[in-house]
């Protein structure tokens, strides 16, 4: 009987216990897995071989140049990002294309000040709108803001209103993007292969707003629009709101100042710019040197791979760097500091550094004069959680109670979602690492892109090769 009791003890304790020791476990674990699956391939940047004071020389160099072509990790990559991965401006190697792609991207996102804040106060306030205004209630941040950058890219490439079949394909394939590449859910190819065909059907019918690259088929144009942003774009931008709104949500005294002077643009400048250096957008950006590169004390092989990491980079040099302190940017300069949320301008920044602040503002100042958010969990980079919060309206009231009630709720779920989390994470991300190395969509693209070019006359198209959604045969989920 007494030993019965002390087992039934030990069991509810071990039970109890698990989401303060179980995750960070797992997330070691994993690691781990990923590391001996994937080998040991990279050099680290900043590292022993390459210090933080020569991060940028090593990124900004004309041979840190090549993107997927010789990366083991390329394989894992194109894999997470499939349908198209061979013509997301992101992963073509440097060249004619990519010099082509790169311009019609830039052509499409660039707009005037004025007209890019009207079009995301528009879109802003017509997908709030459709929350309840009418009392507080928990919502995931990400998953809010996602139908937001829906709406919003498709107008930019589109020139017209999102209807809702687009918004619920683009919000679909985003969603299951970064679901896979969080490595809480496998990925689903015929879900992203539905926004595909609807973007080929709108291509072949000349219903796209601007000029595509000429140099890609139709198909080709399709998964070009789709990775671009309908991908990248959609998930980072939500991305990034959600974890800008959740640190406001975890400091009132930021949220207050923000709120009693919605124009003083200056500090929503420097809290924008210090959840993105906590929390930067990427996290590992890999590069292929197509030459030797020479720095101070080491010299950087042709065909090193350079893993350049954001989160390091962004909390050296700083003081207290893990605080969320959008006051340190009172005395800061960006261009003194180690802070490079849009990458490097001489290799690949992001097309839409731009226009990305410029619409965050605008998100959040509408996000603010509608709701008060409240958050009671954990914040991390990779905030696998979709960032959980409580909305209140600006119209409506909760009690102090109350709220204590909700939030406890909050943390209290959240640390029991990690549980699962943490679990599913380790045999979701290990299931798409084997089955990423075992398709080996990067290399098989460029052998057979070695072989056509060697026997032009017998040789197929890679372009299947590197999709992994054969849209024009029918898709399947793998």
């Amino acid at each position: 009987m007494v030993l019965a009791i002390v087992l039934g003890a030990l069991v509810v304790i071990l039970l109890v216990s698990l989401p303060y020791w179980l995750p960070r476990r797992v997330v070691a674990l994993r690691g781990w897995i990923f590391a001996k699956v994937n080998g040991d391939e990279g050099i680290s940047v900043p590292g022993p071989r390459i210090g933080v004071d020569e991060f940028l020389r090593a990124y900004a160099d004309p041979a840190a140049n090549g993107r997927s072509r010789g990366a083991v990790l390329s394989d894992l990559f194109w894999y997470w990002l499939a349908p198209g991965p061979h013509v997301h401006q992101e992963h073509i190697e440097a060249g004619p294309r990519y010099d082509e792609v790169a311009r019609i991207t830039r052509r499409i996102l660039i707009k005037p000040k004025t007209e890019s804040e009207e079009l995301t106060a528009r879109v802003a306030a017509r997908v709030l709108g459709e929350l309840d205004s009418r009392r507080p209630r928990l919502v995931r941040l990400r998953d809010a803001a996602m139908p937001i950058w829906a709406e919003l890219y498709y107008e930019l490439v589109f020139d017209e209103p999102c209807p809702p079949l687009a918004r619920r394909l683009i919000v679909d394939n985003a969603d299951d993007v970064v679901t896979a590449l969080k490595c809480t859910g496998l990925r689903h190819m015929r879900r992203r292969g539905k926004l595909t065909e609807y973007l080929h059907r709108r291509i072949v019918a000349g219903e796209v707003a601007h000029e595509l690259p000429a140099s890609l088929s139709t198909l080709e144009q399709a998964w070009y629009l789709q990775g671009t942003f309908f991908n990248t774009a959609v998930v980072q931008m939500s991305e990034a709101t959600a974890h800008l709104l959740l640190a406001i949500a975890e400091h009132p005294d930021v949220q207050r100042r923000l709120v009693a002077d919605p124009d003083d643009t200056g500090y929503l400048d420097a809290v924008l710019d210090e959840a993105l250096r906590t929390y930067p957008l990427f996290g590992i950006a890999h590069r292929i040197s197509s030459a030797d590169i020479e720095l101070a004390g080491t010299t950087v092989s042709a065909g090193s791979v350079l893993c350049f990491s954001y989160p390091d980079f962004h909390h050296t040099g700083f003081t207290d760097p893990d605080e969320f302190r959008p006051d340190r940017w009172a005395h800061l300069a960006a261009k003194d500091v180690n802070f490079i949320p849009f990458g490097v301008t001489a290799n690949r920044p992001c097309p839409a550094r731009g226009l990305a602040p410029v619409t965050m503002r605008v998100v959040t100042r509408e996000v603010l004069a509608r709701f008060e958010l409240t958050s009671s969990v954990p914040h991390t980079r990779s905030m696998p959680n979709r960032a959980p919060c409580l909305l209140v309206p600006r119209t409506s009231t909760i009690g102090a109670a109350r709220r204590r009630a909700t939030l406890l709720f909050l943390r209290a779920r959240d640390r029991w979602e990690d549980v699962y989390r943490g679990i599913a994470q380790l045999g979701f991300g290990s299931y798409m690492v084997w089955d990423a190395r075992r398709k080996h969509l990067c290399r098989s693209y460029f052998a057979e892109l070695d072989r056509t070019a060697a026997a032009p006359s017998s040789a197929s198209t890679p372009t299947s090769a590197a999709t992994g959604c054969p849209v024009q045969h029918g898709t399947r989920t793998s």
